[in-house]
C-alpha cells in the first residue's frame, strides 16, 4: 500500500467516525433541548391547568397537574369582575406610552451616541450603563417623589414615566447603530440630506430588529409592572391589569382568590406571547446584532 493510499483510508476512517460522532451527539443534543423545553412550559401548563379548575378542586388539590372537572368558570367570574375592563385599558395605555417613549427616545439617543460626534459622549454612554447597574429600588424613592411634584401621582402619565427611556433600550439601539455603515451615513450627507432626514428616512428602515427587540421588552416591562402601578395609581380608576386583578382576588373577606389568580395570569401573559410570536424573528435579528458584537 503507497503513502497516498493510506492516507486516503485514514482520512475516510477520520470521517467515518465523525459522522457517527454526529449520529449519535444529535439526538443526545435535541432530548437535551426538549427536556429544557418541557422543564421551562412545566409552570405554564400548571397555570392553565389550574385556570381551568374550581376554588374547592384548587384548595383540596394544589399539586394537580390535571383538572377532574374542566370548567371555564374563572373566566367567567374573572371577565365579569368590577373594573376588568378598565385594568385592561388602563395597561394598554401605560404599555403604549412605554413602548412610543422608547422607540422615540432610545433610538434617538442610540443613533446620538454611536454615529455623533459631540462633546461628552462617551460620558453619557457611561451614564447609561451606570443605570443599567443601579437596581430599581434605589431611585424608587426619588421617582416617586419627582411624580408627585410633576401632579402626575394617580394618573396614567405618572405610572409609565419612569419607563418611556429604559437605559437597555438605548444600549441595545446604540449598540445596532454602531452596526450601520458610516459610509452609507456620509453619502447621505454629502448628497444633502440633514441629521434628522438621516435619522427618519435611513437609519430607522435599517433599524427593524433593534426597534422590535426593545418593543417587546419595554411591553413586557410595561405590562408585568406591580410595584410601581401600586404605588403611584391610588385609586381603582388608574389601577393597571396586575394591580386590579391582585386587588379584586383578595376583596372576599382577604381570602385569596387563586383560580381567578390563575386565569388573570393567562390573560396577562396571552398579549406578550401574541407579539413575541409576531417580532420573534426581528428580536433574534436585533439580539444577534446589538450587545454581541
Amino acid at each position: 500500500m503507497t503513502a497516498v493510499a493510506a492516507f486516503e483510508d485514514a482520512h475516510l476512517t477520520a470521517d467515518r467516525i465523525a459522522v457517527r460522532r454526529r449520529s449519535v451527539s444529535r439526538p443526545l443534543l435535541y432530548g437535551a433541548l426538549v427536556l429544557c423545553a418541557l422543564l421551562t412550559m412545566l409552570p405554564f401548563l400548571w397555570v392553565i391547568s389550574g385556570s381551568l379548575r374550581s376554588l374547592d378542586e384548587i384548595r383540596s388539590d394544589p399539586g394537580a397537574w390535571l383538572p377532574h372537572d374542566v370548567t371555564l368558570d374563572n373566566f367567567v367570574r374573572l371577565f365579569g369582575t368590577e373594573g376588568f375592563g378598565r385594568f385592561m385599558v388602563n395597561s394598554i395605555v401605560v404599555a403604549t406610552l412605554v413602548v412610543a417613549g422608547n422607540i422615540v427616545a432610545a433610538s434617538a439617543a442610540g443613533y446620538a451616541l454611536a454615529k455623533l460626534d459631540f462633546a461628552g459622549r462617551r460620558i453619557a454612554f457611561g451614564a447609561v450603563m451606570a443605570a443599567l447597574m443601579v437596581p430599581f429600588t434605589a431611585v424608587f424613592v426619588p421617582q416617586f417623589v419627582i411624580t408627585v411634584d410633576l401632579g402626575l401621582a394617580d394618573s396614567l402619565a405618572g405610572i409609565a414615566l419612569p419607563g418611556v427611556a429604559l437605559p437597555l433600550s438605548v444600549f441595545i439601539m446604540r449598540q445596532y447603530a454602531m452596526s450601520v455603515p458610516d459610509e452609507l451615513l456620509e453619502a447621505a450627507r454629502i448628497d444633502g440630506a440633514g441629521e434628522f432626514r438621516i435619522f427618519f428616512r435611513i437609519f430607522l428602515p435599517l433599524a427593524g430588529p433593534a426597534v422590535a427587540t426593545i418593543t417587546i421588552m419595554s411591553f413586557l416591562t410595561s405590562w408585568n409592572n406591580f410595584i410601581w402601578p401600586l404605588i403611584v395609581a391610588q385609586s381603582m380608576s388608574s389601577y393597571t391589569l396586575p394591580v386590579g386583578l391582585a386587588a379584586t382576588s383578595q376583596a372576599a373577606g382577604h381570602v385569596t382568590d387563586y383560580g381567578l389568580m390563575l386565569a388573570g395570569a393567562i390573560v396577562v401573559m396571552l398579549p406578550v406571547l401574541v407579539l413575541f410570536l409576531f417580532l420573534q424573528r426581528y428580536f433574534v435579528q436585533g439580539i444577534s446584532g446589538t450587545g454581541m458584537r
